[in-house]
């Protein structure tokens, strides 16, 4: 196979695996650690109204789904990918940080959560993952 289409192909289906495992702890985050009473956790509206009542404890499986989506996407770009396998995952860190970025603008979480959210889950994680699938 190409190398330059193998490449791209090992960014995609790294997009999509940490897509995946992202939503999937979101998804049953709710069932661990349950968000405040009266909070619809599918309705952004819900959560922005809400934020106040959430606690520290809340932040904790955000944290983790970017963290982990960001780890396990960079991981398999690197581990499929043909050459500058480190770049590949470093890639996925950088859109899965753009997505940080564009909901850290929409909700109005406490800036400590913010802060470490967007200097430790992506591209700190994707370095890893880079590290990690290159071997």
């Amino acid at each position: 196979m190409n190398p330059i289409l193998r490449n791209v192909l090992a960014v995609v289906a790294g997009f999509i695996l940490g897509s995946v495992v992202n939503m999937g702890i979101i998804s049953i985050s709710g069932s661990i650690i349950p968000p405040p009473d009266g909070v619809d956790p599918s309705d952004i509206e819900s959560i922005k109204a809400s934020m106040h009542l959430y606690k520290p404890i809340h932040f904790l499986f955000p944290f983790l789904a970017h963290a982990l989506g960001t780890l396990s996407g960079a991981y398999l770009a690197a581990r499929l990918g043909a050459s500058r396998k480190q770049i590949l995952a470093l890639v996925i860190g950088i859109f899965f940080l753009l997505g940080g970025i564009m909901v850290s603008n929409m909700l109005p979480a406490p800036s400590w959560f913010t802060v470490v959210d967007l200097f430790i889950a992506y591209l700190p994680m994707a370095w890893l993952g880079g590290l990690l699938g290159s071997r």
